[in-house]
């Protein structure tokens, strides 16, 4: 810790900066715990220096239970010696930092023997009258702090700090709990405990600000203004009276994190010969100048700016080159970024150490992550479609560069949230509310899938615009779409791919730190991964890293679709595996039929996971009356005859084969029939050609009241499909007054009454389907009575009821991750 003292007329600076010296006995345990670093380096006149340099009048640090970097710079006139002592509460080891100033050599071993009692050090310090101040008051270091360990804080310090490497809503939280103490308040805790104050008027509590700086990056950042101080005695006397107030900027996890990599470059710096290499290469000097806070005229980067930034041939051709190992990889990528980003390196010469620097340096992993990802899931891609399991292992063990890359975020944005949450339960505890969950309820949607036209989109459309109507908290995260809209979150594509077997579907590489921060700003409470892939990863990665319960929605029966589409049962099963993994990580799993249910449990999916919740649709769009003889633009005797609609995808996972063999075999002599497929797909052309033109029409897709009137101005609906989860236009059919044909396989099946509003038929059955439309087209009176009750069954299956039903599902409280 440095405390710094500026004169400036009647007011002083105090910096609490808990630096840590390369001579402690102990190193720092919050160190040791993120990267097992054996010990501290940066060097005590280092930092006495660039105090100074800072305008500071007075400098103390404090290292982790010794005063040894103290001692070596205590032959100035302006420094005094302290240290942050690590306690413990002895009936459950709760871990506590206290800082404890002006100290010298016999106390400080006095109070490494006190030290793992809190009651007995504070006991020792009141009665040495030694200033001591609690740090980071509500930062749960070992998992045992709890609001019950803060009320007796309560009675045992009178000095908080407010932290500037904290969670702001931890400082937030601080201020109104001991803005909200009494006289009363304290009785009724010290009776509730049984412990007696340790002060006089134990309800007045100061508050002293501390940036809490472990890599040398953020002095000052949080400080303490006292007010009337000329040299140490007159500032410590001024401190213990309360003459101080804090100020300063408080962290976020892109600060933590900065500072976690800070601290493991300057260790290796400090262990290894990297000189030669930082004057050589450019990649180095950015990342020595970032990551140690030296300033430009110590190192003379800024002299040196105008030679890197004219790199561009080296950096194009080592961009040119192909990497050729992890190392080749990270260097490269590295170089292009820094090409095509020059502002960032120039920014390195011009701001060293300021907060700036955080965000740039955020911004380069942010890229730098990115295209690794890129590159590791195309080489996974290309090794799939080549067969090269071996390239896939080794592909997969090197992708943990990124983690590696990317882990000081993952510590920092997971410790934020978790310090975040406790902020809210305390403050829950001190306006004695209950936590049920519901109160701050925000929800943030992952979908890979949302301006394309695809059942997923169309729902999360809906959703969206019923959420905007009732002002409930529901917002869609995606990426590369094109004008989203309002409450969508739209994040820069990354790169796009395609599956080998679904070249048509693009989906893109998301910006996984982008998206991380966003979630951590909004302060979503909830997510939920609407598809399983990029961003349905990304949703589970983010709620891992945040704390937060994270659901999924299971829409679309993806090794179904491989099986039709490769005919490889074992990719079907290598499918089925990872699917059934990435759902089991869920706190719940919602999935539209109970037949789906089923065989998701079958597969392996936990069954208390599984609820079943009912989707509907737009009853107000789809009803009969939009019946207007549309078919007559298509067939001039469209009204003397029976239109047997299609609506959905064209393409081989539908099973369309099926419908086209009980045309061809069955139905197409029949002159009073006439078949029409509404929609796209890469199997259209494939289908066209083996059906007859003059009974047969492929409109493409139809949208709003063309698709209504579609609807409403035919007479059979038919929907072969044994993959579809729900089938939305099973019920988009009936609200329109049609009967339907399904088959006894998946969803659809559930959103109708066999026999009623229409019938099943077993899968594959050309003939049976063939049959059941002939029933229909032979029948007018069971047609008409058809559509009356199919319209009938449609109308409690409206979008919006079933939305406000499954928002109350999301609601329900459960155990978070």
């Amino acid at each position: 810790m440095h405390i710094e003292t500026q004169s400036d007329f009647d007011k002083t600076i105090l910096t609490d900066l808990h630096v840590h010296s390369k001579h402690s006995t102990r190193p720092s345990q919050w160190v040791l715990q993120k990267l097992n670093c054996p010990e501290c380096f940066t060097e005590p006149q280092l930092i006495y220096d660039r105090a100074k340099k800072q305008g500071m009048n007075l400098v103390t640090i404090s290292d982790h239970n010794t005063i040894a970097g103290s001692l070596e710079i205590a032959h100035y006139n302006d420094v005094f010696i302290s240290e942050e002592v690590t306690t413990y509460f002895p009936e459950d080891r709760c871990k506590l930092h206290v800082l404890v100033l002006n100290l010298d050599e016999a106390l400080h071993r006095d109070i490494q023997k006190l030290r793992e009692n809190v009651y007995d050090l504070v006991d020792y310090l009141n009665g040495k009258d030694i200033l001591h101040i609690l740090a980071h008051p509500l930062y749960d270091m070992n998992h045992l702090l709890t609001w019950t360990r803060l009320e007796q804080l309560l009675l045992l310090f009178r000095y908080f700090e407010l932290n500037g490497a904290r969670e702001p809503d931890q400082n937030d939280a601080l201020q109104q709990i001991v803005a909200q103490l009494d006289a009363s308040t304290i009785e009724r805790l010290a009776d509730k405990h049984g412990m007696r104050p340790r002060h006089e008027r134990p309800w007045i509590k100061f508050l002293v600000g501390g940036s809490d700086d472990h890599s040398s990056l953020n002095i000052a950042r949080m400080h303490t203004r006292v007010h009337g101080a000329h040299d140490v005695p007159s500032f410590l006397h001024a401190l213990a009276l309360g003459n101080c107030s804090p100020v300063g900027t408080p962290a976020s996890p892109r600060t933590m994190a900065h500072n976690l990599y800070g601290i493991a470059y300057q260790f290796y710096r400090s262990k290894f010969p990297v000189g030669d290499l930082i004057a050589r290469e450019p990649i180095m000097q950015f990342a020595d100048c970032i990551l140690t806070g030296k300033a430009s005229r110590e190192d003379g980067l800024r002299d040196r700016l105008p030679s890197l930034l004219s790199l561009r041939k080296v950096f194009q051709s080592f961009s040119g080159k192909e990497a050729t190992s992890i190392l080749d990889l990270v260097l490269d990528q590295a170089r292009s970024l820094m090409e095509s980003r020059p502002d960032i390196l120039r920014k390195a010469g011009e701001k060293p150490g300021d907060c700036e620097l955080e965000h740039d340096w955020f911004d380069m992993v942010n890229s730098m992550a990115s295209r690794m990802s890129a590159h590791f899931t195309e080489t996974i891609i290309d090794s799939l479609a080549g067969a090269k399991l071996f390239n896939i292992f080794q592909t997969l063990g090197s992708a943990g560069t990124i983690y590696s890359l990317l882990a000081p975020y993952f510590v920092a944005y997971s410790i934020f949230s978790r310090d975040r949450q406790f902020s809210e339960h305390c403050l829950a505890e001190l306006r004695a509310e209950e936590l049920n969950g519901s109160t701050d309820f925000k929800l943030a949607v992952f979908t890979d899938t949302f301006s394309e036209m695809n059942g997923v989109a169309l729902t999360l459309k809906q959703q969206l615009a019923i959420a905007r109507d009732k002002g409930f908290p529901f917002f869609i995260l995606t990426c590369g779409q094109d004008q989203p809209g309002t409450g969508v979150i739209n994040f820069p594509s990354q790169g796009t791919f395609s599956l080998p077997e679904y070249p048509e579907q693009e989906l893109h590489y998301p910006p996984l730190l982008e998206i991380l921060d966003a979630c951590y700003q909004q302060r979503f409470t909830h997510i939920l991964a609407s598809t399983p892939g990029p961003l349905g990863l990304a949703a589970l990665w983010i709620g891992r890293v945040l704390k937060l319960p994270v659901y999924a929605t299971y829409h679309t029966a993806i090794p179904q679709y491989v099986l039709e589409r490769t005919g490889d049962r074992d990719m079907e099963e290598l499918v089925w595996k990872g699917m059934i993994w990435y759902y089991n990580q869920m706190e719940a799993v919602f999935v539209p039929s109970e037949s789906i249910a089923a065989e998701l449990i079958e597969r392996g999916l936990a069954k208390e996971k599984v609820e079943v919740y009912p989707r509907g649709i737009d009853t107000a769009q789809f009803k009969p009356t939009k019946r207007n003889g549309f078919w007559k633009g298509y067939f001039p005797d469209s009204e003397q005859t029976i239109k047997l609609l299609y609506v959905g995808r064209i393409s081989k996972e539908k099973n369309l084969d099926m419908l086209v063999q009980a045309y061809r075999r069955h139905l197409s002599e029949r002159s009073d029939l006439k078949l029409i497929f509404v929609g796209d797909g890469p199997d259209m052309e494939r289908i066209r050609l083996q059906l007859p033109s003059e009974n047969v029409v492929f409109t493409g897709q139809l949208e709003g009241e063309d698709l209504a009137q579609a609807y409403a101005s035919s007479d059979i609906f038919v929907f072969p499909s044994c993959t579809d989860t729900f089938g939305n236009v099973v019920l988009e059919a009936q609200a329109s007054g049609l009967p339907v044909i399904v088959t006894d396989r998946g969803g659809p099946m559930e959103n109708m009454v066999h026999g009623q509003t229409g019938f099943v038929v077993p899968a594959h059955d050309c003939e049976a389907l063939a049959r059941a439309v002939s029933r229909l087209a032979d029948d007018a009176e069971l047609l008409q009575t058809m559509k009356r009750r199919a319209h009938d069954f449609c109308q409690s299956r409206s979008f919006e009821s079933a939305f406000l039903n499954h928002w109350e599902m999301y609601k329900r409280p459960r155990q978070a991750a």
